[in-house]
């Protein structure tokens, strides 16, 4: 459900001013100090950020998809740093809860997770299984009334600060030798629960990631999410549609900003008595990238609206992902490009953001992935229609 246009104008406008003038300006020390300031988190408590796909009845804004990732490029202008404060809570974090969790999960989680009294994580991601969810090795045995799980996942953003885990684990299934994957709902400080050293990673300083380790960890069988043993694997790959949707518009954002800061220095910086904005191959560099964006843009609205319209969007959701997270790469390199020797230096924050970008090729299906997802999808398309 849509919130009404005034009320949605006015949180984009507020979204805006917070990202201009409290947000921006802090780019610099966040990237030197690796952390985000208490009372910037406090702020995005204050302004609801933390619930911003979170069901009204739970607290939440309720924002449909469309809004979202609205709501996405806005935060985009800024280090990505800042989003994956409520990232999590918004994204994969909490869609697995919202989609299949039952109604006593929810209202034990979601109200608190809309707030931001509780940071949540997705824990998919293992040292031997990344893109190949299926393949993961964390075990959850049954015992009595309860399970006990046993593995480490790997790479888990906002794990350091996490009130609550969404754990991918293999149960025992008759008739399947390697079981199936169900979700579990691990809360922070259970014994067996441990946390890996934080990952010192190329980019995206502030954002924080680390391993997750199970042994012996117990949990009551209230914490299979959904109370639906099996189910993982089709939760993971819902909440990872709309995860991708979400990745791809901030990826727009973050081209946009760096497009707006090339065209700035490109108008100021002069060479040969001009400004090199007045050189066509500048302008062949700038004109590639306002290019790219805006297909990127027009692709992830696009494909919002078709999944607000309950649309299967599996195959637009991977090209949005692919497209985006490339384009971005290419607008980053271009920012450079066109910064020259400044772009290279600390700064004027190009060199931070091509390195931050790098990222978004790799985590939520990495490119090669989302190629297999859309090939597949057509051949399967195709052999149906057949």
């Amino acid at each position: 459900m849509a919130l009404d246009a005034d009320t949605f104008d006015q949180l984009l406008r507020t979204v805006r001013r917070f990202v201009k003038e409290r947000l921006v300006p802090m780019e610099g020390d966040v990237a030197r100090n690796d952390r985000i300031p208490d009372e910037i988190r406090r702020e995005m408590r204050d302004l609801g950020l933390f619930g911003l796909s979170i069901p009204v009845e739970f607290g939440g804004l309720g924002l449909n998809m469309e809004e979202e990732v609205r709501v996405a490029f806005e935060l985009g202008l800024t280090s990505p740093a800042f989003r994956s404060v409520i990232g999590t809570n918004n994204g994969i974090g909490s869609q697995g809860l919202v989609m299949d969790g039952t109604e006593a999960q929810k209202a034990a989680y979601l109200p608190r997770l809309a707030t931001g009294e509780i940071i949540s994580s997705f824990a998919l991601t293992e040292p031997e299984a990344g893109s190949d969810a299926s393949s993961i090795r964390t075990t959850a045995r049954r015992d009595g009334d309860g399970y006990v799980l046993n593995g480490t996942k790997r790479f888990i953003t906002n794990a350091p600060y996490a009130g609550l885990f969404t754990v991918f684990a293999r149960t025992e299934t008759e008739g399947k030798p390697k079981g199936s994957v169900t979700a579990f709902l691990v809360e922070a400080g259970l014994p067996g629960l441990s946390l890996g050293k934080i990952d010192k990673k190329m980019g995206q300083a502030g954002s924080h990631t680390c391993d997750v380790i199970f042994e012996n960890c117990r949990v009551p069988a209230s914490a299979v999410l959904g109370d639906k043993e099996g189910q993982g694997f089709k939760t993971a790959m819902k909440v990872l549609d709309r995860g991708r949707l979400h990745i791809s518009a901030f990826c727009v954002g973050v081209a946009e900003r760096l497009i707006a800061d090339s065209l700035a220095y490109a108008m100021q910086r002069r060479q040969f008595g001009q400004p090199i904005a007045e050189f066509q191959l500048i302008q062949a560099m700038l004109a590639d990238s306002r290019a790219e964006s805006y297909a990127a843009r027009c692709m992830v609205l696009e494909t919002a609206r078709a999944k607000d319209r309950e649309e299967n969007v599996s195959t637009e959701a991977a090209c949005c992902k692919m497209f985006a997270s490339e384009m971005v790469g290419r607008v980053a390199d271009r920012a450079v490009q066109i910064h020259g020797g400044a772009g290279y230096m600390e700064e004027y924050g190009i060199e931070r953001a091509y390195r931050d970008v790098r990222l978004f090729r790799i985590y939520e299906g990495t490119t090669q992935i989302q190629q297999i997802l859309i090939a597949r999808n057509m051949i399967r398309e195709a052999a149906a229609a057949a």
